[in-house]
């Protein structure tokens, strides 16, 4: 009889799936639960946090993805297209594009670059004006500083864009050939999609009417509104746990299923970012408001240069700390300027070069908007 050994010093690889769930995202998905469930203030604490992060952040992010989505597919409104029309109006429309909140808009501009129908001061524009998934939660939460920082990225995104192309910087342009499909195609309206819906309408209620400094749990009662945010953040849990998508969708995909997939990604980043700052201060015993002003002078150079990291989880979590008081608005912008959000990620596998070198080309115009801010409005917006 053969018997099979192990050598400790040969990784073993995990599993793709287990069942339908991706081990690593599972993972993730159960830690949260525990925390969720747990007795005594960590429970306590964590499920007031992902009520709050589902109420002020989720639903809306849900709200304006459906309403984004729905108008491409009611006005069958090609975005590709559009720019390779607008020879004299791509900058600024590959600056809105990237303006837009989420990351679709950036990665049209880039795809729309490989495929030689933009010049690379329009894909410029389109990073440097996009502030990712962390526009949703600026949006929700500060939505009186959203109206004023994210005209100046998408200003600052169009004169960077036009700029680009004035001093004739070198293309980047890619093998057409070599294109790669951005997010493999769901193609139908699941049960989960529906539910996570049917759950997110009357979160949005709830949150609109926070908004309106309305007691919500004199009205609608702590409980209902609770039991409400956690089925609806374990609906997207699950959704995020079970899926094929790294972060953006198919856009031949139905309006809803979108959503739902697009909602569920971003929301595991915010709790993240809730969680990990409420369990600093309440179980690090950090006091970070002394810590970062102790480096004050650094502050929007740290956010520029995090808004380099590709994802949106960093970027998350400077707005997060921007929203509680900890860093100056100069740092938000700083990072808003510099960051690409998840757009990175199908930038660089469409076009490495170019994603690269537009990002490093958004670093000059994020320090000086920042250090300007710093230095000549210090309490702005703060």
């Amino acid at each position: 009889m053969s018997t099979t050994t192990i050598d400790p010093d040969v990784p073993v690889a995990l599993p793709r799936r287990i069942g339908p769930f991706r081990p690593k995202r599972l993972l993730v998905a159960l830690i949260l639960i525990a925390l969720a469930i747990a007795p005594g203030q960590l429970g306590s604490l964590t499920r007031e946090l992902m009520t709050d992060a589902y109420i002020a952040v989720s639903c809306f992010v849900a709200a304006t993805l459906l309403l984004f989505y729905g108008a491409e597919k009611v006005f069958h409104f090609d975005l590709g297209e559009a720019l390779s029309k607008s020879k004299n109006w791509q900058v600024p429309l590959a600056a809105l594009l990237g303006a837009t909140p989420g990351c679709g808009g950036a990665v049209i501009v880039v795809a729309a670059y490989s495929s030689g129908n933009v010049g690379f001061g329009a894909v410029v524009a389109a990073l440097t004006a996009t502030m990712g998934d962390a526009a949703f939660l600026l949006i929700a939460t500060r939505p009186d500083v959203a109206v004023i920082l994210l005209p100046i990225s998408f200003s600052v995104g169009i004169i960077s864009g036009w700029v680009i192309d004035w001093i004739g910087a070198p293309e980047f342009r890619a093998d057409t050939s070599a294109q790669c499909e951005l997010a493999p195609a769901i193609g139908k309206i699941r049960l989960r999609d529906w539910l996570f819906l049917a759950l997110a309408v009357p979160g949005l209620v709830f949150g609109v009417s926070d908004l309106a400094n309305v007691d919500i749990g004199a009205i609608y009662g702590d409980i209902t509104i609770e039991a409400v945010a956690l089925a609806g953040t374990l609906t997207g849990l699950f959704i995020w746990s079970t899926s094929k998508l790294t972060a953006m969708t198919n856009a031949s995909d139905p309006a809803i299923t979108r959503m739902a997939e697009e909602t569920a990604f971003i929301s595991v980043w915010v709790i993240g970012a809730f969680l990990a700052y409420d369990y600093a201060v309440a179980y690090a015993g950090l006091d970070l408001e002394t810590w970062f002003k102790a480096v004050a002078p650094l502050l929007p150079l740290m956010g520029v240069l995090i808004g380099l990291v590709p994802g949106c989880g960093p970027q998350v979590l400077v707005t997060t700390l921007y929203i509680n008081g900890l860093v100056p608005f100069s740092a938000l912008i700083g990072n808003a300027i510099s960051n690409d959000g998840d757009a990175l990620f199908p930038a660089i596998a469409l076009n490495p070069r170019a994603a690269i070198w537009a990002t490093i080309y958004s670093m000059l115009p994020a320090l000086i908007i920042a250090y300007g801010f710093y230095f000549f409005a210090p309490g702005f917006l703060n």
